[in-house]
């Protein structure tokens, strides 16, 4: 058996690879199936020790006992690579320690950003983790929000107590018969309510808007216009006078805006738009019309009693006063009394503790007696003596000494103004003053004569 020793000493940096190396590097990569990549000085700076490699080639049986070459230039790679991962590890490491502390650093700045906020800013706390959607109103929309918010401090909610005796205990007791709504007039404490909101009341309480509650006092009434006037002993900070506006210009279709307590839920608001003008209603009390009124299809229900009617622009142009509805509820028909009106009574309420408005004197009877006698005009049943009617010589409605019914006088025109019902008569003399003299036309029996009555007022008005 021969057998071939190869003994060399090799530094794989040196310039020259002896020929019996290249040909035991050939027969490495044909049997192993290796290749071995050259090492270069860009890769690693490291000196390489110096070894022996010894190979014996043994043809014993076909065996050859090869130690490669490449399996030392496998192993310096591997080293070199793991030694590149390491590094880049380490660098990956830095980097994501730095960041994690930037992180850190930034919401801890968030935090504190947050709760200095809190403290400085008068804001709920609750309130600032609440996101609230931006809502987009139309123009119109923002217009009756902005009118409601600027008109509601100056809607009042009334109660009205009566005294009640318990049928067993015989105990007085205080209890609510009504409610309505009314609204400030002025800084002195002067509320404006329909007088059929406070009829029958032993006491009288105001609530406000931020639910502060008044006893109120009755400061004089008109019950043939069924206005009232009240006052409160509130703080002025707390009294916010409803703007006034004018009812002579308005016009079928405007918009109008009612605010109200009806059936106790407070501070509502309905809309709509005037449905007419110029409509008569009778007044609840004493069932004398009151003319020019508004009528509304805006929802008015039992509590909305004294309640502003509003123009678009926030004024006062009326007094929500009634419905007209068979249920009671509702029905699209609504009415109030115009502000004009309002205006004057309230100033003589005011002023003077009642309305001062002048009168004939006389008792009439209803139109549709007059009607059935085939005239037109307003039948005097009754002119005291003492009265204005009385004193100028109006003959009233009697009976002679065998029972027959003698006809008064008719009035048929006031200052040249047709008379034809008893409103024509009301409308006339609300256009007149106490101390006014005024020319009646009466037809007494088959003739007509014309007589000069002084206006005077009303005695027992309050």
């Amino acid at each position: 058996m021969a057998k071939a020793y190869i003994d060399e000493t090799v530094n794989p940096l040196t310039a020259a690879v002896p020929a019996g190396m290249a040909a035991h590097s050939l027969i490495s990569a044909f049997f192993l199936h290796s290749s071995a990549t050259p090492l270069t000085c860009s890769q690693s700076t490291t000196k390489i020790p110096k070894f022996s490699i010894s190979k014996t080639l043994s043809f014993r049986r076909r065996s050859i006992i090869v130690t490669p070459v490449s399996s030392f230039l496998k192993s310096r790679n591997k080293l070199e690579h793991n030694q590149k991962l390491t590094c880049v590890h380490n660098l990956l490491h830095t980097k994501n320690s730095f960041l994690s502390a930037f992180d850190s650093i930034l919401v801890l700045c968030t935090s504190v950003a947050l709760s200095i906020s809190l403290f400085v800013t008068d804001v709920d706390p609750a309130s600032a983790f609440v996101v609230t959607p931006p809502r987009k109103l139309q123009t119109d929309e923002l217009a009756t929000v902005r009118l409601f918010q600027e008109n509601t401090p100056s809607v009042v909610y009334i109660t009205n107590l009566a005294v009640r005796q318990d049928a067993f205990t015989l105990d007085v007791l205080e209890v609510p018969q009504g409610s309505g709504s009314g609204f400030v007039w002025d800084k002195d404490g002067h509320v404006v309510t329909n007088y059929h909101v406070i009829r029958g009341a032993s006491d009288l309480r105001v609530t406000l808007a931020d639910q502060s509650t008044y006893e109120a006092k009755v400061v004089g009434f008109d019950q043939d216009k069924d206005v009232a006037v009240l006052s409160v002993d509130a703080p002025q900070d707390k009294l916010r006078p409803i703007p006034v506006g004018v009812s002579a210009d308005l016009l079928v279709g405007q918009k109008v805006y009612a605010i109200g307590n009806p059936f106790g839920l407070d501070h509502t608001l309905t809309t709509g738009v005037i449905s007419g003008l110029r409509r008569e209603i009778s007044s609840a009390a004493t069932g004398r019309p009151i003319q020019d009124v508004i009528q509304t299809d805006a929802a008015i229900n039992p509590g909305n009693s004294g309640g502003p009617l509003l123009d678009s622009s926030g004024s006062l142009i009326g007094i929500n006063t009634a419905i007209y509805s068979p249920s009671g509820a509702s029905s699209g028909v609504g009415f109030s009394i115009p502000v004009d009106t309002v205006n004057g009574i309230v100033e003589q309420l005011v002023k003077y503790g009642k309305v001062t408005r002048p009168i004939l004197g006389i008792k009439f009877a209803p139109d549709q007696s007059v009607e059935q006698l085939g005239v037109g005009g307003v039948l005097v049943l009754d002119a005291p003596p003492s009265g204005p009617a009385g004193k100028a010589g109006l003959q009233p409605t009697r009976r002679d000494s065998y029972g027959r019914l003698i006809l008064g006088d008719i009035i048929t025109s006031v200052n040249g103004k047709k008379v034809t019902n008893g409103s024509d008569l009301y409308r006339i003399l609300d256009q007149c003053k106490v101390g006014d003299e005024v020319i009646l036309e009466v037809l007494r029996g088959d003739h007509k004569e014309k007589i000069p009555v002084v206006l005077e007022p009303k005695p027992d008005e309050s």
